[in-house]
Order: C-alpha cells, then structure tokens, then sequence
C-alpha cells in the first residue's frame, strides 16, 4: 500500500482522475437511492459536467475551478427549472477540492480571488433559490476554511521538502566535491612520496655510477667502493619503497607513521656522505617527540635537499643542513657550497621543488628557496607544530 501511494505521488493526473471517479461514483450512490425525485438524464449529465474536470484540477487549475464554478451555477439553474433538489449533488464538493488546488498549486492571491467568487455565488443562491442560509453558510463556511487550511499545511509541506531536496543536492555536490578533492591530493601525496624516495635513491646510484665509471682504470678501489655503494644505496631505496607504499595505503595522519627524528637525519646524512657529499648536521632541540607528518616532512626536506646539492654542486660539493626545533615551529634550513664548476649529474629539469612547495603546504608552513647573496643556493622552511 505504501508503494502503491509513493507512485502515485508521482502520477498527479492518475490521482485526480481517481479523485473525480471518487465524486462521480458517490453521485451515482445518490442517483441510484433517489432515482424517483430526479430528473434522471439531468442528473447524469451535472454529475459528469462537475466531476470530470476535477481529473485536469493540476493541469490547468484556474480554467478548471472557473469551469466547475460556472457549471454549479448553471447546474442550480437548471435543478430550478426542473424542480430537483440542490443538495441531490455530491460534486458540490468540487467547489471547495478547486479552492484547495488555486491555493496550493497557484497562489493565495488566485486563492483569495476564488473564496470572493464562492461567496457571491453562495449569497446568490441563497437568494435566488432559496437556500437554507444557516445551512448553506455553516457548511459552505466550513468546508472552504477547511480547504484553504489544508492548501496552507500542504503548501508548507512542500516548501520543506523543497528545502530539504536542496540541502540534498547541495549535500551530495559537495560530498563529490570532496571526493574528488580527496582523490587529487592522495594522488598528489602518493607522487610526492615516490619521487622523493626513487629520485633520491636513483640520483645518488647515478651520481656513484658515473664516479666509478671515472674511476674504474685509475683508481680500482674507489670504483669498486662506488659500486658497493651504489648497492647499498639500492637496497635501501628499495626498502624505502616498500615501506612508503605500506605507509601510502593508510591515512596520512596514522600513528603507525615511520618516525623518522634525529636517526633519520643522521642516516640521511651518513649516505649522502657515501655518496661524495660533504654534509655538516647541525640539530638544536628534540625532534623524536614531534608528529610524524611532521617528522616525515623534516626528513623529506633534508633527503630532497641534499640529493639536489648532490646533482647540481658541481666538484666536491658541500652541504650545511640546520634543524632547530622551537616551542611552535621546525625550522629547517640546507644550504650548498655555491660552486657550479661541473655540470649537473643528471640531465633535465625535475619535480624536487615544487614537491617541497606541495609538502610544507600541506603541512601548513613556509619554504623559501633561492640563491644568496653570497652565491650559494638556501632551502629554508618553517613546518608548525600545532
């Protein structure tokens, strides 16, 4: 039954035809038990005249609550000149169903238009036919109250699902938005994460690589300690890589987050070392204690750095890395020798920095990246602890 109510919601004309099937079929009921004091075709053709045009009430409500005005008139016309009763039509029930549909459907004004016409119409029939008054206002006056009563619940009912259909709409846009949004960023975190674990990895094998290349005629030994750490280096940006994909399949908020702190930073810069660059830590401050986001970051920061020095340094690059931890912030400052008196080890542009930019965002600081006065290149970033 509720089913069957829910579509008909959604079928307005079915449900007006069955409302005026309704009206037609309590006016044959009265045919049928007072067929001898009417007149019987009369009788049937004011019974279709004022039942039928309540199936369009929806569809054209003005022209169908003029029409079935009109017809009760011409109705009580007619009923007077044949001398059948007045009240021998149940579709007098039409006049207030169309005073409800202007009111919910059109408007109070049409509304109130319509309840002056119902008034003029009552007082003429009082007078010109000789209708009951106490009858014909108690019962007129009630039912068009009632009527305008429930076209002013409906109409607020309808407003609020209204509303509420908007919020929905509303609601489920922004639910798409952010799922979309989320989408992007966890793609752009995952990137992020790979690049600064492969690019660091790979820089260093390649700058190893090219160093044992060099050196492998002239100087055995040292290639053959370049190749033992191009495979050490390897290993651990593999373990790296396993364990950021472990990390990427969790939010980046989890506790489960590596804590990379003061170990990392000297294992970052023992390999870095490793690799033929001369790198000077110089740490103030507890960075065990922090968040890992922002540990990471901190970490992050000072591979991308140093792997950049590394590639763009040129001959016997070196490196200061700075970390001081505060009350309210991180800072983190890494900063090269200035020369440029080799080429870069690798060839042609990267994503480093702007994956710098992207994190320290993300992480609600500031970076400054640039060349000093002096000549030497500064990354300086400044991550919040709150």
């Amino acid at each position: 039954m509720r089913r069957f109510s829910l579509w008909l919601r959604g079928q307005p004309f079915i449900a007006d035809a069955l409302l005026a099937a309704g009206l037609f079929f309590v006016e044959m009921v009265v045919f049928v038990s007072s067929a001898d004091g009417l007149n019987g075709p009369l009788f049937l053709l004011f019974s279709v005249v004022l039942s039928a045009p309540v199936a369009w009430r929806r569809r054209f409500p003005r022209s169908v609550a003029s029409f079935v005005l009109v017809a009760m008139g011409l109705c009580d016309i007619a009923g007077a000149m044949a001398g059948d009763a007045f009240n021998g039509h149940p579709a007098t029930l039409a006049l207030p169903i169309m005073l409800y549909t202007l009111v919910a459907y059109v408007g109070r004004v049409q509304g109130a238009v319509y309840a002056v016409a119902l008034g003029a119409y009552s007082v003429a029939s009082m007078l010109l036919f000789d209708q009951p008054i106490f009858t014909t206002v108690l019962f007129g006056a009630l039912l068009y109250t009632l009527s305008w009563l429930a076209a002013e619940f409906l109409g607020a009912r309808r407003a609020y699902d209204e509303a509420m259909e908007a919020r929905l709409v509303v609601a489920e846009y922004d639910r798409d938005r952010r799922a979309e949004e989320a989408v992007l960023m966890e793609r752009t975190r995952i990137a992020r994460e790979l690049h600064d674990v492969v690019a660091h990895g790979v820089s260093v094998m390649v700058v190893q690589a090219d160093g044992a290349s060099y050196a492998i005629r002239r100087n055995p030994e040292r290639a053959e300690q370049a190749v033992a750490n191009i495979s050490a280096t390897g290993r651990l940006a593999l373990a790296e890589l396993r364990r950021t994909v472990a990390l990427l399949r969790t939010s980046p908020d989890t506790d489960d987050m590596p804590q990379y702190g003061t170990a990392g930073l000297a294992h970052v810069v023992e390999m870095m070392g490793r690799a033929g660059l001369n790198v000077e830590l110089e740490q103030t401050g507890n960075l065990d204690d922090i968040s890992p986001a922002i540990s990471l970051g901190v970490h992050r920061l000072v591979q991308e750095s140093l792997t950049n020095v590394l590639r763009h340094a040129g001959h016997a690059p070196r490196a200061v890395v700075k970390v001081v931890r505060e009350d309210e912030a991180v800072t983190v400052e890494i900063s090269d020798n200035g020369t440029e008196s080799g080429p870069s080890s690798t060839a042609g542009g990267g994503h480093g920095l702007l994956g710098m930019r992207e994190r320290v965002a993300v992480l609600q600081g500031t970076l400054h990246a640039g060349r000093t006065p002096r000549g030497n290149w500064l990354v300086r970033a400044t991550l919040p602890l709150d």
